[in-house]
């Protein structure tokens, strides 16, 4: 029921904005991206969706005011987290990678060949085990918690940046992590990268990273405001 309401309100909302433009058939099917501008998550939909010409309509949900425990959203993910997306048939998709993997199917963002599409998952994979939970977590408490830098767990700033060293060396000669062009791995980890300095980490210390997100955030290119 919650679902077939918010289908009628984005609707009602394409109407409304539509005007008598004709084009309301076509704007009517776009998805409906649930998330947190300042989130690594959840900008990697947005881009993703902008890549690849995907008509979508943003709702800001803050975390930090925790918006994403309400019962209204909680009805949409039990989980209580952003991203999520709901799809045009009302269908609702959790997690920022799977998202991404529904969003890209049958484009060049996803590799054609096996091998390289395994690599691309053993990178988004990794993004969410060994490098999300340290680059953004120290990025959280600093920026949004109000820590120092010393205030946070020294295991959070080793293994971030183990990860940046570990990013740093698969980059080295490369201009992409995975074959010549822009992959979804590149996307899911240039999100919270790029924002790596919010937790203290200096990109000037990974040469390699540092030429890479300036090279994804042209390719996107990157629009959102830091």
């Amino acid at each position: 029921m919650v679902l077939q309401i918010l289908s009628r309100r984005v609707v009602a909302e394409v109407v409304k904005t539509a005007g008598k433009s004709g084009k309301v058939e076509a704007a009517a099917s776009m998805i409906t991206i649930h998330g947190d501008p300042n989130s690594g998550n959840c900008l990697k939909v947005k881009w993703t969706a902008e890549r690849l010409a995907i008509p979508f309509r943003w709702i800001d949900v803050d975390v930090v005011k925790a918006e994403t425990r309400t019962p209204q959203f909680l009805a949409l993910n039990p989980a209580g987290q952003v991203p999520i997306v709901v799809l045009d048939d009302g269908r609702v998709l959790a997690q920022s990678n799977a998202i991404i993997l529904c969003l890209a199917e049958g484009s060049a963002l996803i590799p054609a060949d096996a091998y390289d599409r395994a690599k691309m998952f053993e990178w988004l994979f990794w993004e969410q085990y060994s490098h999300e939970p340290y680059v953004a977590v120290a990025r959280f408490q600093m920026r949004y918690l109000g820590k120092s830098r010393g205030e946070i767990e020294p295991k959070i700033i080793q293994r971030g940046e183990a990860a940046l060293e570990r990013l740093d060396e698969a980059l080295a000669g490369r201009d992409f992590l995975i074959g010549a062009g822009l992959t979804l791995a590149d996307i899911a980890l240039v999100a919270y990268t790029r924002m790596a300095a919010d937790g203290g980490f200096s990109l000037r210390d990974y040469p390699a990273v540092e030429a890479w997100v300036g090279r994804v955030e042209t390719e996107l290119p990157i629009r959102d405001p830091r």
